[in-house]
Order: C-alpha cells, then structure tokens, then sequence
C-alpha cells in the first residue's frame, strides 16, 4: 500500500532554516552584514528560503506558496524566478548599497538550497556565528530564535496566549515579540506566515 506524503506533513520549517542559515554562509556569514550595517532584509531572506523550500518539495502553486508565507503571488513569483547564477556577482553591491531586491534573496535561497540538498551545510556552527554576530547585538536573527521556540505547535493555530508565552522576550526590531502578537491577525496559518505577520506589525507605528 503506497501512502501519500501531503505538503502540510512535510517539515518544511527545518528545512527553511537550513536553507537561510546555508545562504548567510554564502554571503559570507553574519558578520559580513554586519561590516555593511545592513540587517533589516534578514526576515526577507528567510521568506525567500521558505518560497524556494516548498516549491521544490512539494506545492506547486504560486497562490499556495504565497498563502503558505503570507506574501503575495507576484513576491513570490519574483523570488522563483530568479537566476542564482547572477546572485554572487552582484550580490555585495547590493549590499553596501542596502538595496537587496527580492529576485536576488530569491536566487541566494535558491543557490543555499542546492547547497543543503548536497549535504554541505554545517547548521550547528552557523547557528553559533549567527548568534554571537547579530542576535546578541541587534536581535535580528528573530526568525531562528522564533521559528526554534515555536517547534512542535500545530498550524493553523488560534491561541494567542500560547504564542506570547513561546515568544516571551524575543525582539523582533525593538519590539517585544509577545507585545506584537496582539497585533496580528488570527488565525495562524502556519510558521512562515507567523513569521512574516511579525514583521508586518514590527514596521508599523
């Protein structure tokens, strides 16, 4: 009897963090954004991963990829589309000018993808750099630390209460994850829409 893998029993969200950890080792690691000073499409990046993750194992849709992240079609049309063999070439002038466009976050998820699927990540070493470079300076590395307290929640997911307590004092730019929660609009699909839903009400007033 041959039983059918759906998408939503895949573990797409482990597989999106190793893709997002691999593509900052790309760039050069976390302290290369930190020499540039240019952090704020950190959580962009990782839509991107989670754009390229899904569409290679398993949805086949724009419009389901996008409802899955909480983006729209064309974001993720844009990001799907994108050419990684252009991405390292252009890729620290965009950031010294803090103008990294979706296409090119789209085509370094995509480079980081091949990468993880070869084998050659080393996620616990990442993880490491990743946290004494930015986390503990800036906090910008929310979507790790978000995507790690929340593991083994079930999606879609209705309780605020119990995202506040998982996200107690994670900062997402300078605001306090479990404040934010208050903000966003319920249900949670999943935890890429989580994700992007934080930094939608993180940008507003």
């Amino acid at each position: 009897m041959v039983i059918e893998i759906r998408p939503q029993e895949k573990d797409y969200d482990t597989l999106a963090l190793r893709v997002f950890l691999k593509a900052l080792e790309i760039i050069g690691g976390p302290k290369k954004l930190f020499e540039y000073r240019n952090l704020t499409w950190v959580p962009s990046l990782m839509e991107a991963c989670y754009a390229v993750v899904l569409k290679e194992e398993g949805m086949k849709t724009e419009d389901e990829i996008a409802e899955f992240i909480g983006i729209t079609k064309q974001t993720v049309r844009n990001m799907l589309s994108a050419d990684p063999a252009l991405v390292l070439k252009k890729l620290e002038g965009e950031l010294e000018s803090k103008d990294v466009k979706v296409h090119t976050a789209g085509g370094l998820a995509k480079l980081a993808y091949r990468e993880v699927k070869e084998g050659r990540d080393n996620v616990p070493f990442v993880i490491s750099v990743c946290k004494t470079y930015l986390s503990q300076l800036f906090g910008v590395v929310w979507p790790v630390e978000v995507l790690t307290v929340i593991k083994g929640l079930s999606f879609p997911l209705e309780d605020r209460n119990i995202l506040k307590e998982r996200l107690k004092g994670i900062k997402v730019k300078d605001k306090y994850a479990e404040e934010l929660i208050d903000m966003i609009e319920f249900p949670v699909r999943s935890p890429a829409d989580l994700l992007h839903k934080l930094k939608e009400a993180a940008t507003k007033d």
